[in-house]
């Protein structure tokens, strides 16, 4: 993922080209808006996948393997919920158009058989 300076405004940041072949905000804290908006350069997180990777592998955080950002997401969803978050929020920050997909991530319904 490489992060432009214009993909970030206010309390937000715009994805273009996402999964779903659509353009997609999600919010941000107003902490994480202002160290971005900090930063020198124009480019943020360019291949970042390695870091993380080099950040996995000094952790003993250990996750299924091809699956690293995904369980991630799953992880989010949850304590997104968990911490009072709202299921149409979520939804939206996700980018999922069936509501259903959505709570599976937050661990809201029975996975399928």
């Amino acid at each position: 993922m490489n992060l432009t300076r214009s993909q970030v405004t206010k309390y937000q940041i715009t994805f273009v080209r996402t999964k779903g072949k659509k353009n997609r905000s999600i919010p941000i804290s107003k902490e994480l808006y202002e160290e971005i908006i900090a930063l020198e350069g124009f480019r943020f997180f360019t291949d970042c996948y390695f870091q993380f990777l080099s950040v996995m592998d000094k952790t003993s955080i250990v996750l299924p393997r091809g699956q690293l950002t995904h369980v991630l997401l799953h992880t989010f969803a949850a304590h997104f919920m968990m911490s009072g978050g709202n299921i149409l929020d979520l939804q939206k920050i996700l980018g999922h158009h069936d509501i259903k997909m959505t709570m599976r991530y937050a661990h809201l319904a029975p996975l399928p058989p």
